[in-house]
């Protein structure tokens, strides 16, 4: 594990253990693979007519009822400026894990950061993420990554 990961494998490690002893118990021999692909959403069809416009609109409200998210492009967004985002988002999640779980980590509140789901009991319940949730009024406490509040 790296130092800037949290400590997802040591956390949920009985939810690991208990799900494979689980699984083999279920299914011996059966190995399942999945593969699924994101929606992808054009959203330069918001600007194209009436008709184009609602079929963009259904599309992205069947994709959020469906999967909860999706990809985007033509939105508008500069790519140096997503670059940009992308280095300031790495320069914040690369801190050690001791470091962003501090309560006043950049000054923020400290529900800001999030990891995992503490009250995971399954694999279903289980939440392989890591998230810094950073609302507009707070940005101006941030006194370090000054960049991130710019991007």
């Amino acid at each position: 594990m790296a130092v800037h990961e949290p400590p997802f494998v040591e956390k949920y490690k009985a939810i690991f253990q208990n799900s494979a002893d689980q699984q083999k118990e279920k299914f011996p021999m059966v190995e399942v693979i999945e593969e699924f692909e994101l929606p992808l959403i054009d959203l330069s069809r918001l600007n194209h007519g009436p008709s184009e416009r609602q079929k963009c609109i259904e599309q992205i409200s069947a994709a959020a009822k469906e999967w909860g998210f999706f990809q985007i492009e033509n939105h508008g967004i500069a790519e140096e400026l997503l670059k940009k985002l992308k280095q300031e988002q790495r320069k914040v999640f690369h801190q050690p894990f001791e470091r962003k779980a501090e309560s006043n980590f950049l000054n923020l509140s400290a529900s800001s950061y999030r990891w995992g789901n503490p009250l995971a009991t399954s694999l279903r319940n289980l939440s392989w993420s890591e998230a810094l949730h950073i609302s507009l009024k707070d940005t101006s406490k941030m006194d370090e990554f000054n960049d991130l509040r710019g991007v």
